[in-house]
């Protein structure tokens, strides 16, 4: 027989250092960052995200290497920091339909609603907090490579002539990386927002970005719709507007004025985002 024996019983209250609301956000958004990147976990949820952010660099690290091997005439001609975003539209996509689904799909589902809500977060505070996690996340594929570019290409010689060019550009790069999040977010979470299936979510997401294109020029070309109808290409308005801003011409929709893709980039994201909110003040938790 075991000696072991109870000698006290109940329950004791927490004494240590209480952070508050902010410190709650923190702690979620970093705890769902390291989730969405597959930290602490096995090795098949690390594959894709870790798999995505490399082939986003990947054009990078060749234009980087071709920098420092070929000859500076020929270095000028290399792909601008505006046409990039040509090359990793894929990656972007992948990236968009799988974060904000592991995210939000998966605290619904695993009924851990109730716990968040039991903490000083609320519904809204809760949503911040995963919305802040989705964009940085993604600001890895959209900010990342460009800034890669800019880093290496000033330290061989090859980059901006001046400070005030290399802030310029600095600018641009972050505020292109914030257009294509601020979007990419918003429609990731609506879509994650009405299903508690991952895999349903995501394909969702891939969908839509696939869809609204054809839908769009369909309507312009073949049914000779204005084309302000243009603006329902959820996955051109963003590089887009994004090209205009590196290079301010126009590239895709040349009949689009800047001011109107401003518009419509920030009415779909405050779209999508209202959208988010109305779906998670109807659902209820159980704390």
């Amino acid at each position: 027989m075991s000696a072991a024996r109870i000698v006290d019983q109940g329950y004791r209250s927490y004494d240590g250092p209480r952070g508050g609301v902010f410190e709650a956000m923190r702690t979620l958004t970093l705890f769902s960052l390291g989730r969405a990147m597959g930290i602490r976990r096995g090795l098949w949820p690390k594959i894709l995200p870790i798999s995505i952010v490399a082939i986003s660099f990947l054009p990078a690290i060749v234009f980087v290497g071709m920098a420092a091997l070929l000859p500076e005439e020929i270095v000028d001609e290399l792909i601008a920091y505006g046409e990039y975003y040509g090359y990793i539209t894929a990656a972007i996509l992948l990236f968009t339909a799988f974060v904000a689904p592991e995210l939000l799909c998966t605290d619904r589902r695993t009924r851990m609603l109730g716990l968040y809500f039991a903490s000083p977060l609320n519904r809204m505070t809760y949503l911040a907090s995963k919305a802040t996690t989705v964009a940085i996340a993604l600001t890895f594929v959209t900010m990342g490579p460009p800034l890669l570019m800019l880093l290496a290409y000033t330290l061989e010689g090859v980059g901006p002539d001046s400070v005030g060019e290399f802030l310029g550009l600095l600018v641009r790069i972050v505020l292109a990386g914030v257009v294509i999040s601020a979007v990419h977010t918003s429609l990731s979470l609506a879509v994650s927002s009405f299903t508690d299936r991952n895999g349903l979510a995501s394909a969702g997401v891939i969908f839509i970005l696939l869809l609204t294109p054809v839908i769009a020029n369909s309507l312009v070309e073949g049914a000779d719709a204005p084309d302000a109808i243009l603006a329902l290409d959820l996955f051109s308005m963003p590089f887009e507007l994004v090209t205009r801003i590196f290079d301010g011409v126009e590239y895709g929709y040349p009949q689009l004025s800047t001011g109107f893709l401003v518009v419509v980039n920030l009415g779909w994201t405050l779209l999508f985002a209202a959208l988010v909110v109305w779906r998670y003040r109807r659902i209820e938790v159980t704390k």
